[in-house]
């Protein structure tokens, strides 16, 4: 039996609520522009297809604005992962302990399941049917190997800013929330139509899962996309800016 710590208790909480609110609130705005879609141009679901770009900012916004809120609202608890890649990525650069970060991937992952079932409890069937629970895929002649360098080069982006404003004791910490989440928004925006911009491999797994359990799509021949996309790319960006900070009398991580 294994028994943790009340402190890894507070952090397995915070990130299973803070992931479970990403994905309720970012893959259901999603899921809501779909059955939006659908019920205009029935059979013919698609987010883009009423409101072009804007839909992908729309949904960008609902991921990074959720984000942010989650940062200040569990970031001193937890640190405000929400995400595997980020984690592991902390991990490499000695933020956080491999015990810690075994903990707070299982807490987001079943956070992501959590919030994808929560989903089809207040959607029903057409969440799963037609919205297919917001579950992430290569776009229209995207290759695997183009939608995995998407996801890399996206969730690089947000570790190294995560290292920059959130892990490097010189920075101001007010302004983490807003910076890491503008970063998730401004790269959902771009990467959406490209692969769904996971940039997080429990945000796809939840879906993934639910969609399987449920009577969905099978989409799990996508998985290594947004499992070896995001974590190379969060690996690397911790070690670039680790890198980049060595010496530099400006920066201060450890």
């Amino acid at each position: 039996m294994i028994i943790l710590s009340n402190d890894i208790q507070k952090k397995f909480i915070a990130e299973l609520l803070g992931t479970f609110f990403l994905v309720f609130l970012g893959t259901g705005s999603a899921v809501v522009t779909l059955l939006i879609s659908n019920s205009v141009l029935p059979g013919a679901a698609g987010i883009g297809l009423l409101g072009g770009l804007g839909d992908w900012i729309a949904i960008a916004l609902v991921f990074g604005l959720t984000v942010m809120v989650g940062i200040y609202a569990l970031g001193k608890i937890s640190g405000a992962h929400f995400n595997p890649a980020v984690t592991i990525g902390l991990l490499v650069a000695g933020q956080i302990s491999l015990k810690d970060s075994i903990f707070y991937i299982i807490a987001q992952v079943i956070g992501a399941c959590l919030g994808s079932l929560c989903l089809f409890l207040c959607l029903g069937s057409p969440a799963v049917l037609v919205g297919g629970l917001g579950a992430t895929a290569p776009g229209l002649g995207v290759s695997y190997i183009q939608a995995m360098f998407a996801e890399f080069i996206g969730t690089f982006l947000l570790v190294l800013v995560v290292m920059g404003v959130a892990v490097d004791k010189k920075a101001d910490p007010g302004f983490a929330g807003l910076a890491i989440g503008s970063t998730v928004a401004a790269v959902i925006a771009v990467l959406g139509a490209f692969t769904g911009a996971s940039i997080n491999p429990a945000r796809t797994f939840g879906p993934y899962l639910m969609d399987l359990l449920l009577g969905g799509t099978n989409f799990w021949s996508y998985f290594p996309i947004y499992l070896v996309g995001p974590i190379v790319g969060g690996i690397l960006a911790a070690l670039v800016y680790k890198f980049l900070a060595s010496g530099n009398e400006a920066c201060d991580i450890d």
